[in-house]
């Protein structure tokens, strides 16, 4: 411990862990003056905590990258380890048990599907888009949700269809997450896959180079293959469970319209929706 009055030098040696958060936490998001500065800077000091590289930070570590007066970081670690979200061990701080309360509470009142709607209606790049999630069922998908911001796309699948996961970009985009070893027993005497058009896929072997192609883009593209004259853009949600995903999301647009710039838009809304309703225990690549 250092002497009084002389400030530890424990990190001297390394890089600062972050720029001081001062200024940060009398803002909220939006710029604007926050109401409760004392919750920002409790915020900040949790996720300093999360994002660190070592285990605990001492007291003098979260005062320095806090850029707050000794006794405020004193009083704000005080009043987290009370309420069990940091624990303390001598002068060094650590996140608490509570976060993983709380953030068990949280997934178990999670719904997808509503946090669908929700995101879509309010996302700037889809809420006028015929956006849908789709879950696996053997070697198909079933619509489980659309939302509706694009009257054009009436033509194409709604909730409770059933669709062929080799006709469609998020089938796709699911089944090219899986083991190899179960797609091979999705597709066990299969030689004829079904077809809707000109542009379908029609045999195991085509689908397999197009999942090898879909695992390195990172998403699933559908040009006409269900439905003339529209194109999709699919990627599977990250779920927890040994058996893979079993859940995605697809945008639909007309091909016309569909030029580079509304590819690379419609795919940056659709990898924030999957953020949006993915597990949060995953990462979403």
């Amino acid at each position: 411990m250092a002497p009084p009055g002389q400030r530890s030098t424990r990190f001297s040696a390394e890089k600062p862990l972050a720029e001081p958060l001062i200024h940060k936490a009398d803002e909220t998001a939006s710029g604007s003056k926050s109401k409760s500065p004392a919750i920002n800077r409790s915020y900040d000091i949790l996720d300093l905590l999360a994002n660190a590289r070592s285990p605990v930070l001492s007291r003098a570590d979260i005062t320095q990258q806090m850029g707050l007066p000794r006794s405020s970081t004193a009083n704000l670690l005080s009043a987290l380890e009370e309420c069990g979200l940091v624990e303390r061990m001598g002068n060094d701080y650590s996140l608490g048990r509570k976060i993983v309360t709380l953030a068990s509470a949280y997934l178990r009142k999670f719904d997808p599907v509503q946090e669908f709607y929700r995101f879509c209606s309010n996302s700037d790049i889809l809420k006028d888009e015929t956006v849908r999630i789709a879950i696996l069922d053997r070697n198909e998908i079933i619509y489980i949700a659309r939302y509706e911001g694009h009257p054009a796309i009436h033509l194409t699948s709604n909730i409770g269809d059933h669709m062929p996961v080799s006709l469609c970009a998020v089938g796709k985009a699911i089944v090219s997450r899986l083991d190899d070893e179960d797609v091979q027993k999705m597709f066990t005497g299969v030689k004829i896959l079904p077809v809707m058009t000109e542009h379908s896929i029609r045999t195991v072997t085509q689908l397999r180079k197009e999942l090898k192609e879909t695992r390195l883009r990172g998403y699933a593209i559908e040009d006409e293959e269900a439905t003339p004259g529209v194109m999709c853009l699919g990627i599977a949600v990250p779920t927890r469970g040994v058996n893979g995903p079993k859940m995605g999301v697809s945008v639909s647009s007309v091909k016309v319209t569909f030029d580079q710039q509304r590819h690379a838009r419609l795919l940056e809304g659709l990898q924030s929706l999957v953020r949006a309703i993915g597990s949060p225990l995953d990462g979403v690549g």
